[in-house]
């Protein structure tokens, strides 16, 4: 599926998660190149719109995580400039950025999640002080808490607090990623990843970190996860996670490739817990791991992405 159209590979930019995105850009690229594709890496650090009109771009393949690259903005500067771009579009992806927005869509189709309340920092307090008797009286229910920030990716800033000692602490860190934060119920149980791709679903991996749960170290350490492909769970419980994660992508308007996050909590209860619109991409990510599983070497993967794109313009 060739296309002599100028693909650049748009990665790196400001994010908390430069880094990763770096590493996805320059594997998607290694790969794009291989197949024989006009493909260029750009940083969106750097004055992107100059560099898609100095580099000829004629397609953009997102490999931006987090930030502006993630939450539709970047989106929205490739149609004003008429660039087709891989995976979703503007609102979808503000949407799956957005923790509390995307949470109340997924109830809205009736796809189950934990039990959550938003928390704005003046609710949190004043003159810089965070009053966590406050806090513990908005959110109505019991201990233990995840929180996390609304707007972030790569678990950055998440916390798990058991007791009121580590409440105030984790506020502040969740805080210092934006002026709003969710406080979730937390669930015990299974974490499995499953992948999307247009409108299949490509399979999932159940992730058993180390740590107390799947944080930025335990996903970017070696060693620090173990990933077992399929997830070890019965037949029911593996079918339903793959509906509600198509459901998921669906009710959010997504497109492409995703990666949905959820729990399977000790009674086989599933809930959702976010959708990735641009999903960690080198060749030993999560998605390529399931995409694998099901037939889909890395460059096909990568070429399929593509091709849904091109599609999408017919």
């Amino acid at each position: 599926m060739i296309t002599d159209r100028r693909v650049g590979v748009i990665a790196g930019g400001t994010s908390a998660e430069r880094e990763v995105s770096l590493k996805s850009g320059t594997a998607i690229y290694k790969s794009l190149a291989g197949l024989g594709y006009n493909a260029v890496i750009i940083d969106a650090a750097d004055d992107l719109c100059e560099s898609l009109k100095t580099e000829g771009i004629e397609i953009a393949f997102m490999a931006l995580h987090g930030g502006s690259g993630e939450n539709g903005a970047v989106q929205g500067l490739l149609e004003v400039m008429d660039i087709p771009y891989t995976g979703s579009g503007i609102l979808a992806s503000a949407l799956a950025m957005d923790k509390e927005m995307s949470k109340k869509m997924f109830l809205y189709h009736d796809v189950p999640v934990p039990p959550f309340v938003p928390i704005g920092r003046k609710q949190a307090g004043t003159a810089g002080k965070i009053n966590t008797q406050m806090i513990t009286a908005i959110v109505g229910f019991p201990l233990p808490w995840v929180i996390k920030p609304v707007a972030e990716g790569s678990s950055i800033g998440v916390s798990i607090v058991k007791s009121d000692d580590g409440l105030e602490d984790a506020l502040k860190e969740a805080f210092s990623y934006g002026r709003r934060m969710i406080i979730e119920k937390y669930v015990a149980g299974k974490e499995i990843q499953v992948g999307i791709l247009g409108q299949k679903t490509l399979g999932g991996v159940e992730v058993r970190p180390s740590a107390e749960f799947y944080s930025y170290e335990a996903k970017y350490t070696p060693g620090l996860t173990q990933y077992i492909l399929p997830p070890e769970v019965d037949d029911t419980a593996y079918n339903t996670l793959r509906t509600l994660a198509l459901k998921a992508h669906n009710a959010l308007g997504c497109k492409g490739a995703t990666r949905v996050d959820l729990i399977l909590d000790e009674s086989n209860n599933p809930y959702l817990l976010e959708v990735n619109t641009i999903p960690g991409m080198t060749e030993t990510s999560l998605l390529p791991k399931i995409a694998k599983l099901s037939g889909l070497e890395f460059p096909d993967l990568i070429e399929e992405i593509l091709r849904l794109t091109l599609k999408d313009e017919d």
